[in-house]
């Protein structure tokens, strides 16, 4: 890329200075040609001015006078009418420009000088225009090269960072190069290393947190095999284990993602789902449990939403925080699916005395809990929401409001 660069830079230089170079000779070529004319002709003129004043005066007209008047290196030819003709200087041999002026008493001046001398001139001008492309080619090498190490030396350098964040090592550099669009890509890589090394300390948590994490789904598939031994409707029994079979594939995607402990390098885990089927199959799971605590379990807002992120990690998100309310709210549990900007929203809340005062934003925290539990679960949800690009934030402590963040499909933002 480097030589390609330079041979480029110069390539358009080389063109410029053959385009310029050329017409600026022909200009110059025909201005010290007119020059030379006029010149000539100013002496002619001068010459017969001279002749008329010493004849109108009865002097006589001699060549040493007339000399004084024109440059050496021209010749200059009187004609007076009666009187031999006065030549001043040497004739030049070859081409010539010359002027001819007639004078009012019948005089004839005529100069002429050698085009050899403004042949000379038009040299020298070429001379001059040479040394000045040349000039102008040494400068634009040095700048070309100049310019080529300060865009391949950055490349090299964002080469190396993104083999280094391949290779797992996903710290940020923060080097900028005081060029907009190279800066624009160290950018990228630095907020690319910064979400891997999220993602890393993710993944890295979600096998640490693999008991609770499996706890939940198990729960839920517990309280529906529950439901199926008390039923002797054939129909019941059939839908019960039809949706036990969907959390069992859930449970199966848990255990996959724990044992891999990593995600598909190719595409990647999120893709954009609908977040409808999400949300209906949390309220199927969670129905019986909220149902036979009493409560009620609502679902409100838009509909139609598609999001992205990995579905399965969605649905532990939204199982942690209807669990949450299960354990430590009271009421009715409330779903509520709502757009700001172009995110998707699911609101989980219930209407009981909620987060503590002291708490606050520390309920994310690990460990932190009010109710005397393990105080992993908010804290492996947010890890589980921020994996995928999205969020979880508490909106409002009393009553109680957690608020997933998902990205949206851009033709619904």
């Amino acid at each position: 890329m480097r030589r390609r660069l330079i041979n480029s830079t110069l390539a358009v230089v080389l063109v410029v200075i053959a385009v310029f170079g050329i017409s600026l000779v022909i200009v110059e070529t025909r201005t010290i040609e007119n020059s030379a004319r006029e010149s000539v002709q100013g002496e002619a003129l001068r010459l017969v001015s001279i002749v008329e004043g010493r004849l109108a005066g009865g002097e006589r007209v001699e060549s040493e006078v007339l000399r004084e008047q024109i440059a050496t290196d021209r010749y200059a030819r009187v004609e007076i009418p009666g009187r031999p003709p006065i030549e001043i200087g040497t004739r030049p041999e070859g081409g010539v420009i010359a002027s001819t002026e007639p004078g009012e008493h019948g005089e004839v001046v005529r100069v002429e000088e050698s085009r050899a001398t403004v042949s000379k001139e038009v040299g020298r001008t070429l001379l001059v225009i040479l040394a000045v492309a040349l000039m102008a080619v040494v400068a634009a090498v040095f700048l070309a090269v100049r310019q080529a190490n300060r865009l391949t030396a950055p490349l090299t350098d964002l080469a190396e960072t993104a083999e280094r964040l391949g290779s797992g090592d996903p710290r940020p550099r923060h080097r900028r190069y005081g060029v907009p669009e190279l800066d624009r890509v160290a950018d990228v890589l630095d907020g690319s290393a910064e979400r891997i090394a999220r993602m890393l300390t993710a993944e890295r948590r979600l096998a640490a947190d693999a008991s609770h994490q499996l706890r939940t789904p198990l729960t839920a598939l517990s309280m529906r095999l529950e439901e199926i031994t008390l039923t002797d409707d054939p129909e019941t029994v059939k839908e019960e284990a039809t949706i036990a079979l969907t959390q069992v594939e859930r449970l199966t995607d848990v255990v996959q993602r724990l044992l891999t402990n990593s995600r598909d390098p190719k595409t990647g885990s999120a893709i954009t789902f609908d977040l409808d089927e999400v949300v209906q199959q949390q309220l199927d799971e969670w129905r019986p449990a909220i149902r036979a605590s009493g409560r009620a379990l609502v679902r409100s807002g838009k509909q139609g939403l598609r999001a992205v992120g990995t579905p399965g990690a969605v649905s532990q998100v939204i199982a942690t925080l209807i669990e949450n309310s299960l354990m430590h709210g009271d009421g009715a549990v409330a779903l509520r699916t709502r757009v700001t900007g172009n995110q998707a929203v699911i609101e989980v809340s219930d209407e009981g005395p909620g987060v503590p005062t002291d708490l606050g934003a520390r309920v994310f925290e690990r460990t932190v809990s009010g109710r005397n539990s393990t105080g992993l679960g908010l804290a492996v949800a947010r890890d589980l929401a921020e994996a995928d690009g999205g969020r979880l934030e508490l909106l409002q402590q009393t009553p109680p409001v957690f608020a997933l963040f998902l990205s949206m499909e851009a033709e619904q933002s």
